[in-house]
């Protein structure tokens, strides 16, 4: 996969909503058991283990926080 990945926030909204079985409007802020849950469905998604570090983990606390870490670990298991 070349530049960005194609991992939206909607694809994030999704596995959110597939965890909690509620519709996609899920509130922004997300907790430990929903980021495991994140990190799971997209090494499985891309077929890579992200390696994040805890500060990279500690840092993410909304949809859109981890949206940034994910592409840019996804990015970096590229190179």
């Amino acid at each position: 996969m070349a530049g960005q990945p194609d991992l939206g926030r909607g694809d994030l909204v999704a596995m959110l909503a597939q965890l909690t079985d509620r519709p996609t409007d899920q509130p922004e802020r997300i907790g430990s058991m929903e980021l495991a849950w994140l990190v799971h469905l997209v090494e499985q998604r891309y077929d890579r283990r992200l390696d994040l570090t805890d500060d990279q983990l500690a840092g993410i606390r909304t949809v859109d926080d981890a949206l940034v870490v994910f592409q840019t670990a996804l990015v970096a298991a590229d190179g």
